[in-house]
């Protein structure tokens, strides 16, 4: 799978070509993100609808998760108020600081949990998050079944598949993927509902995202969530239902 990261969804890139438009980035840079957010939000979405006519597809098939880590409610909210309802936080603790309040005051909000999680921490995930997109291993299954039986809530649930066998992320290795899927519905009583991956930095996200994609088929799973600010129109292209959009959107961290 070696070879050059290739993205067919990064906008910002011209910006950074050549000499000429360094004062261009730098005096971009300088501006608040929030003033700009809007902007890219739409720009984000517009290569989305590019993308799936590319593939033949409806752009309703895929959910933007505007990935808010890090960034406070000042900036989160003009993203709110241009219709964006779907949100990614990587950690429940700093999500559960911030969300609440939010979520008082915006309906429709859905949170998304990107990142990985503990098991200790399932019942505060549950307790918040329409959406788990880190399942990997029979403490958490085990951990997360519990919750849901008990809080009587059904979020969405993906199984993470590192598919560049990276000793430093976490998810099931693909080898393994098909027995850790069985073991979910039938140990644990869990419905995953599709497969999330994020490929190495080095190397070309498509091979990743295509098996993923043919691991999802052979097990009926539906949902695919695959691509960032940098590949999400590669992702699309091979059948991305969800991408997970940050940088692209709020600016840099």
């Amino acid at each position: 799978m070696k070879g050059p990261r290739r993205s067919t969804g990064r906008f910002l890139g011209a910006l950074d070509e050549g000499p000429g438009f360094t004062g261009i980035r730098a005096m971009t840079d300088d501006l608040p993100d929030a003033a700009h957010a809007t902007d890219r939000l739409a720009s984000v979405r517009t290569q989305i609808a590019r993308a799936c006519k590319d593939a033949g597809r409806d752009p309703s098939e895929v959910t933007l998760v505007a990935v808010s880590k890090t960034f406070d409610a000042g900036a989160i909210e003009p993203v709110i108020a241009a219709g964006q309802r779907v949100f990614g936080e990587n950690r429940v603790q700093e999500a559960k600081g911030k969300w609440p309040p939010l979520m008082q005051t915006q309906a429709g909000i859905q949170l998304h949990l990107i990142g990985p999680l503990q098991s200790n921490k399932a019942k505060e995930a549950v307790a918040l998050f329409d959406a788990i997109h880190s399942i990997d291993r029979d403490s958490l299954c085990e951990a997360l079944a519990k919750e849901i039986a008990a809080q009587k809530r059904d979020p969405l649930l993906f199984a993470q598949i590192n598919t560049g066998a990276e000793p430093q992320k976490a998810g099931v290795l693909p080898q393994d993927a098909d027995a850790f899927l069985k073991k979910c519905a039938e140990t644990y009583g869990l419905r995953i509902s599709g497969l999330m991956c994020i490929p190495p930095a080095d190397e070309a996200p498509g091979p990743h995202f295509a098996l993923t994609a043919k691991i999802a088929r052979r097990n009926g799973l539906k949902l695919l969530s695959m691509g960032m600010s940098a590949d999400f129109a590669d992702a699309i292209l091979l059948g991305a239902t969800h991408v997970r959009v940050g940088s692209a959107i709020f600016g840099g961290r």
